[in-house]
């Protein structure tokens, strides 16, 4: 549901109002948050939908209200995606002016009006139509919830990472970013003090880690850019089939083979990073969501041929993966202006099981990263909501440092900083040049 742009208009028109709610969201309604998906409905769907409808949840939300019967809803939700800013609550100027103040009657109870913190214990419990459903007791606690890449930010941020020796080593946990890498991508920085960052969301008060400010960058299409890539190249048979091959029985998949293939074509005398000195790729494809905040930008490959073999989709893969790295370097950039000082990357999610990608991020940043024990950091964040909730911790950050551990550490190869930091140059110079087309092409 986040990534239907449908309601891209309606955004545009809400970031036209100018209001004072929009400066905790980096300056500009996204598509992929609530009040503008809800004008959508209401103008779109207004008899079959808007009229009939009791409620509006967020998912995390319908997934208590559904486990528990209870209608509080979680800081999480209504903060990062809904505007909502505690103490004092929803704003009822931001909502007349965007001609959705029908939603604050009844003090506002269609989008919430009871809330808490995340692993707060919700009503009593599972109820005995959830227990039954779950095979799991009647009552048995359950907690406020986040949204899924939040729960993967309390997965991996607050390990204990002594004898890592990791610059975060010693310092708040501020120093530290977490990366959730799936589909796209969130980038979780927290803060002691708010931060206005930009185009990037936030800051929101208790969102993730209670009494924290949180800013949250992403990239709307990372796993699904490089499947996009990947699988529309011409060679995409012939690398399944290359693939099929090697490993027949282990179950490797394409990414596996490709960067085994990148490797080879590579040779043991440079690094694979360098393959992608001529070919560049601005990631763009489905908008971009931080820095710029511009949903309307578009993807840009450079330095194509007419060649189609197997080498050059491994080339572009490259190249895309890069150019994702340089983007997580351009929302660090962002963070780091307005005040943050991140010293390492904690990542997660379904792309930190790709070796390569992972290796980029380091070497193209020239930070560390930080991989869990546990891959399915996500889970590992819900079960600290849960342990909070029957209150076998006392606190979110007690229960993330005791359940949370470090993996794996990989280190940037500094080797390379003067080759990112050519590409990097080459990547803003390719949005500068996107602008100026679209500059051109709009004269009348």
């Amino acid at each position: 549901m986040w990534m239907d742009h449908r309601a891209a208009e309606q955004a545009v028109r809400i970031t036209n109002t100018g209001h004072g709610v929009l400066s905790r969201v980096g300056g500009v309604m996204s598509p992929e948050m609530q009040p503008p998906k809800l004008l959508w409905l209401k103008e779109n769907l207004k008899e079959s939908c808007w009229n009939k409808a009791a409620h509006f949840f967020d998912l995390p939300d319908f997934l208590s209200w559904k486990a528990t019967g209870s209608l509080t809803r979680s800081l999480c939700t209504l903060v990062c995606k809904w505007t909502y800013c505690p103490p004092e609550g929803w704003d009822v100027s931001f909502w007349t002016a965007i001609g959705l103040e029908d939603l604050l009657e009844n003090n506002a109870s269609k989008i919430g009006s009871v809330t808490c913190s995340p692993g707060s214990p919700l009503g009593d419990g599972l109820t005995q139509e959830a227990a039954a459903d779950l095979g799991l007791d009647p009552r048995t606690a359950v907690g406020a919830s986040l949204i899924d890449a939040h729960a993967g930010g309390l997965g991996v941020i607050g390990a204990d990472v002594k004898g890592f020796h990791l610059p975060c080593e010693d310092q708040p946990i501020t120093s530290r970013m977490a990366m959730i890498c799936g589909t796209s991508t969130c980038h979780m920085a927290i803060s002691e003090r708010p931060l206005f960052v930009p185009g990037v969301w936030g800051p929101c008060l208790s969102a993730m880690v209670p009494e924290m400010w949180l800013n949250e960058g992403g990239q709307s299409a990372t796993g699904r850019l490089i499947d996009h890539v990947v699988k529309g190249h011409a060679a995409y048979a012939q690398l399944q089939e290359q693939a099929q091959q090697r490993f027949p029985f282990t179950g490797e998949n394409i990414y596996n083979y490709l960067n085994s293939h990148l490797s080879l074509m590579a040779n043991s005398c440079s690094a694979v990073d360098l393959l992608g000195s001529s070919l560049h790729v601005w990631p763009d494809f489905h908008g971009n969501r931080s820095p710029l905040a511009d949903p309307t930008l578009k993807g840009m490959v450079i330095g194509l041929s007419l060649s189609q073999t197997l080498e050059d989709l491994a080339l572009l893969y490259l190249a895309s993966v890069q150019a994702l790295a340089l983007g997580t370097l351009h929302i660090l950039e962002a963070m780091k202006e307005a005040g943050h000082d991140i010293r390492t990357l904690f990542l997660c999610g379904g792309l930190s099981k790709n070796a390569l990608f992972v290796q980029i991020h380091a070497n193209a940043t020239g930070l560390p990263v930080v991989l869990p024990d546990q891959m399915e950091a996500v889970l590992v964040g819900a079960a600290v909501l849960g342990a909070c909730a029957s209150q076998d911790y006392s606190t979110i950050q007690e229960a993330m440092g005791r359940m949370a551990k470090v993996g794996k550490v990989v280190q940037p190869d500094h080797e390379l900083q003067s080759f990112y930091e050519r590409k990097y140059k080459v990547f803003l110079r390719l949005i500068a040049h996107q602008r100026e087309y679209q500059a051109i092409m709009n004269q009348r």
